[in-house]
Parts: structure tokens; C-alpha cells; sequence
């Protein structure tokens, strides 16, 4: 323990702490607008990629939400069984995963338009 002035060791002095709770506070914004949706927030977040960039790579996804390979391909198989995307063999590097919107995820971009103004509002 330090006796350093300004070392406070209070857990709401602490600037990580303020960051988790307000993270925690926007995403429970996000909670019942997505569960409308039949989705969580980290599927919203891999949808957001996808229709903004349209098929993309399994490691193209997890660099732009910074996620690893362990976390991402849980959410992507529970995507795909949602019928929301489909994951495919790339034909030329049959390593490398490509994920693909389904006419039904396509389709969840139109309901999915209403959540940013919701949020925007209740910030």
C-alpha cells in the first residue's frame, strides 16, 4: 500500500474502474433493444462488420473488434445457427474462413437500423 499523495487505493478513484462501469452501462442500454433482435452484444458488434464490409475473413472480424480466434468462432457458429450468417472454405486456402450474411441476416440490418438512435438518445 502506498502513502504516495494522489496514490488513492479506492476502487472508484480508479480510472479502470470507471471505464468497466460505463462500459457495463452502455451495454446494458444495448441489452433489451438487441434481445428484440435475438441477439447479444458481441453478435451485434460481428453483424456490424459484416454489413459494413460484407464477407470477411474469421481474422479480418477478429482484428476489427479486437477478439481472438477462441472468442469469435463461438459467436460465429451461434450466428450460424441462427441462420443470420454462413461460414465457408475459402476454394483457394481451404484454412482460411470466410463469413457470409444470409439473406435472413441481411434482412436483420433494416430492424437492427433502429438501435443507434435509441442509444444516441440515452446518451
Amino acid at each position: 500500500m502506498s502513502d504516495e499523495p494522489g496514490a488513492s487505493m479506492l476502487v472508484e478513484d480508479q480510472m479502470c474502474f470507471a471505464l468497466y462501469a460505463a462500459s457495463r452501462a452502455v451495454t446494458g442500454l444495448y441489452r433489451p433493444l438487441l434481445d428484440e433482435l435475438g441477439l447479444t452484444y458481441p453478435q451485434y458488434l460481428v453483424l456490424l462488420v459484416l454489413w459494413a464490409e460484407g464477407p470477411s475473413q474469421v481474422k479480418d472480424i477478429g482484428a476489427a473488434l479486437a477478439l481472438d480466434y477462441g472468442t469469435l468462432s463461438p459467436l460465429i457458429k451461434r450466428l450460424e445457427k441462427a441462420g443470420l450468417v454462413s461460414r465457408q472454405r475459402k476454394a483457394d486456402d481451404e484454412r482460411s474462413v470466410q463469413v457470409v450474411l444470409t439473406d435472413e441476416g441481411v434482412a436483420l440490418r433494416e430492424k437492427a437500423r433502429a438501435v443507434p438512435p435509441v442509444i444516441a438518445e440515452a446518451m
